[in-house]
């Protein structure tokens, strides 16, 4: 790397002091703000935050006009700028292998903490006529995906029937296959019109992060209605009902992040507790919101400014986002076990394996978005069947879960972000793709990607930091004292 200058040039490489932004201009300050006067709201007047929830979906809503189109250009310009498919593709089965990994770990230690703390045994809570209601929308909208097979899955969750329709639709996965084969079809043209076109995809994914800023003004305001909504509908007295398997759920979630994702990270060369501060405003947002997608955006250009490579973040964030969801996971195998739990009954340890089999395929395509784990469980309880999980058993569970299902999502979101910021770095070190100086001193100061972030999503301009230089986006020489001995 570059040895570290001074303004003068002199190389002396002493670091020259940044003013730091007032905490109260920032946006994590604001969010706080509005998760603590959502609070306040749900608490005195529950009825009128009742009718706030519409402020954190119009927020999700406005971020998936745009997700496609930022996971498009982003993918794009990253694959298409190797110039070697065979370099993609290595960084795809490198992503996907660990994918796996995770995710099977995930749902065992989900099954684990459900058989050692047994939060469904001995219940006898009875659902309302309108939770049931909503149990059996879930179970519909369940069996239309449940039984599909991979063949299934393919079809209609994976290939395009459009091109314009998965960017209508919001389909992350259908938009990515779309993207790599565009990336691929590009790589193959002279590299004078290559750069041409990659160049005029940039500047499209310029405009789309300008539109991300104009967005994110509303982030506070939508964790104000997010969090208003929370406490007025699952306040005090329904949540203390199914304490025991919120307090499962969020102990387990910590210690995946703790345990399992902080053995990764300190196998990698990096603190998970300084990831977690790196990111702590997308996971306000994502507190808020309770939909971890409302932050993807961000993350493509914080993580690439903190030093992995462009390619690495384009595929494995949108990758990320269907593939390796681990709070998704430790909640399909605890959910599972509460129902059974619940309805008296006790799954032999050889039908828990093959439940947790079946959840590493049908965990895969949950959207980020709030809801989509209550699905997916409907959806995997009613592939598995048998005497244990009968459509009445089903119904009845999941309408029991669904009461605090908002509180139980926050868990998955929370978790499903960081083991995605985990991975990213991961893979990249794994890929040779990292600048693991850049992201040791952004992980000490997290302030230096600040800058980036400006740059990115202000006047739109997507990250710089190429493989294997240290170009700092959007911030030029004031960044180059983050070097070798700094």
């Amino acid at each position: 790397m570059a040895q570290a200058a001074t303004a003068d040039g002199s190389g002396a490489g002493t670091t020259p002091t940044r003013p730091r932004k007032r905490f109260y201009t920032q946006l994590w300050f604001w969010v706080i703000i509005g998760i603590l006067a959502g609070v306040v709201v749900g608490l005195v007047a529950p009825g009128f935050a009742e009718n706030l929830k519409w402020l954190a979906d119009a927020f999700i809503q406005m971020i998936k006009v745009i997700v496609g189109p930022v996971i498009f250009c982003t993918v794009v310009v990253g694959i298409a700028s190797i110039g070697n498919l065979a370099r993609a593709g290595g960084l795809a089965v490198r992503a996907l292998f660990y994918f796996l990994i995770a995710t099977a770990v995930a749902l065992t230690i989900g099954l684990i903490a459900a058989n050692v703390f047994a939060p469904g045994v001995g219940f006898t809570g009875v659902p309302s006529p309108e939770e049931l209601a909503k149990a059996n929308e879930d179970l519909a909208e369940g069996s239309a995906s449940g039984n599909e097979g991979v063949v299934g899955f393919l079809l209609d969750d994976v290939l395009p029937t459009s091109f314009l329709g998965p960017f209508v639709d919001n389909e992350v996965l259908r938009v990515l296959v779309l993207a790599i084969l565009t990336a691929c079809a590009i790589s193959g043209l002279a590299p004078a019109m290559r750069e041409r076109i990659v160049g005029g995809i940039d500047s499209i994914a310029k405009v789309v992060f300008g539109i991300i800023k104009l967005i994110m003004w509303a982030a506070p305001v939508a964790a104000f209605g997010g969090m208003a909504y929370t406490v007025s509908a699952f306040g005090a007295e329904s949540l203390t009902n199914l304490l025991k398997l919120m307090a499962v759920f969020w102990g387990t979630c910590l210690f995946f992040i703790v345990v399992v994702l902080g053995g990764v990270s300190a196998f990698a060369g990096f603190n998970v507790f300084k990831v977690i501060r790196l990111i702590k405003d997308e996971l306000l947002i994502i507190l808020g919101t309770s939909s971890s997608e409302s932050v993807l955006p961000r993350l493509l250009t914080k993580l690439e400014a903190a030093g992995a490579s462009r390619q690495t973040v384009g595929m494995v964030i949108p990758t990320g986002y269907s593939f390796n969801l681990d709070g998704t996971c430790i909640y399909l195998t605890l959910g599972a076990l509460f129902i059974a739990q619940a309805g008296g009954e006790t799954l032999p340890i050889g039908l828990q394996i093959g439940l947790a089999l079946l959840m590493v395929l049908t965990s895969k395509g949950a959207a980020g978005i709030t809801g989509a784990g209550l699905v997916t469980l409907s959806a995997s309880l009613q592939a598995f069947g048998g005497e244990f999980f009968t459509a009445e058993a089903i119904a009845i569970g999941i309408a029991v879960i669904i009461g605090i299902d908002r509180v139980m999502s926050e868990g998955r979101a929370l978790t499903n972000c960081i083991g995605n910021v985990v991975a990213t770095f991961v893979i990249a070190r794994w890929n040779g793709e990292l600048d693991r100086e850049r992201l040791a001193a952004v992980l000490d100061d997290p302030s230096l990607v600040e800058d980036a972030m400006d740059a990115a999503h202000g006047s739109g301009a997507t990250a710089q930091i190429e493989a294997g230089t240290d170009t700092d986006p959007g911030t030029d020489k004031e960044k180059a004292p983050v070097a070798a001995g700094s």
